[in-house]
């Protein structure tokens, strides 16, 4: 047998197309992961002013016009107000413009992500300065002390999102890839979602009481963790039940190349590109990383839109899954068979009774 001949048959046609598809999902992850966070610049940054009206309108002007536009503002009537809104994750920051002295206030938030709170302490130290002015930074919701970058609740949610495709695949290699029949794709979503309840408690007891590293308290990450883990799950057993095994890559394409660099874990999303942006809080890593922020750090607000995404990916997934059982398919390999061939393997002859059919006639 010639080199060719034994490299057709050790490599086959959808071997060499899995592989290219394989190839491909690699650029992929480099593009994205590179693409997103190679030049984070705060853009938009939705930021709050407290200051006399004499002097709002001036300052308004000069947030606006400075370079890049790094910051949306938009004018809060107190401080105490400023502070709600924050905690509420409708600003980012806010400056508190003292009239009768030179030092103003800068509040942030790092819990919301550290990276943000330090760019906006530089922004605003240098805008200061511009003004003979000096700023003090107060973080409001400030990250836990184990939390180094406010980076825990990112990978967090990663490792819950990985628990779910995974275990997802390993349900369809073990068993094929579509559910044989509508019973076993319910077992294959029961199986899921005890794993799902047992991989969100391990989770938030591993971030909570054992290492401290995020508060919030265990039941609610809890909570959040099952639905996450589930959501990415069941997506991924609807993906492998339409595509086969290719739905394992298209569920990586979809949670780790797209989903990871977006979801604002590493820089927060205003220091996103816009692609990445406008993506992330569609996607499970997004709407699962912001729902663990505002666990621990902002009282629990702001998850509703999180939360029905997860809840979107969940139910979709879990529907998609069960209506692919309930289509009749033939099972691979199976050709059809004829009559008489059908009566002997029956156990008989094939024999043709009077009706023109065939019956066996063994036992």
């Amino acid at each position: 047998m010639s080199l060719v001949d034994e490299l057709k048959s050790a490599v086959t046609p959808r071997a060499a197309l899995l592989v290219v598809g394989v190839f491909a999902l690699q650029l992929l992850f480099i593009a994205s992961y590179v693409g997103a966070l190679h030049n984070p610049k705060p853009k938009d940054v939705p930021f709050g002013v407290v200051a006399p009206q004499q002097v709002s309108a001036t300052l308004m002007g000069r947030l606006e016009k400075l370079p890049g536009e790094p910051l949306d503002p938009r004018t809060v009537a107190s401080e105490a107000e400023a502070r709600r809104q924050i905690m509420n994750r409708d600003i980012d920051g806010a400056l508190i413009v003292d009239p009768g002295g030179r030092t103003d206030t800068l509040l942030v938030a790092s819990g919301g992500g550290t990276v943000l709170s330090s760019a906006l302490e530089r922004m605003f130290t240098q805008v200061e300065a511009a003004e003979q002015r000096t700023v003090k930074t107060v973080d409001v919701a400030p990250a836990s002390a184990q939390d180094f970058d406010g980076l825990s609740a990112f990978y967090l949610v990663v490792g819950w999102c990985v628990g779910g495709y995974i275990c997802a695949a390993i349900l369809a290699i073990s068993a094929g890839s579509r559910p044989a029949n509508r019973e076993r794709a319910i077992i294959r979503l029961g199986v899921l979602a005890l794993y799902a309840v047992l991989g969100g408690l391990g989770g938030a007891v591993i971030v909570g009481p054992i290492l401290g590293a995020l508060p919030g308290g265990v039941a609610a990450l809890w909570g959040l963790g099952t639905l996450v883990v589930f959501a990415v799950g069941a997506t991924t057993l609807a993906l492998q039940s339409v595509f086969g095994i290719v739905g394992i890559g298209l569920a990586i394409l979809l949670v780790v190349v797209a989903g990871n660099p977006s979801a604002g874990g590493a820089f927060p999303l205003p220091m996103l590109p816009p692609f990445w942006n406008a993506i992330g809080p569609a996607l499970p890593p997004g709407a699962g990383t912001w729902a663990a922020r505002s666990i621990a750090y902002f009282k629990g607000h702001d998850m509703t839109a999180s939360m029905l995404v997860l809840s979107a990916w969940a139910v979709v997934g879990s529907v998609v899954t069960l209506v692919m059982s309930s289509l009749k398919r033939r099972p691979e390999g199976e050709t059809a068979v004829p009559p008489a061939a059908a009566g002997a393997a029956a156990g008989g002859t094939g024999v043709p009774d009077r009706g023109g059919s065939v019956r066996g006639t063994g036992q």
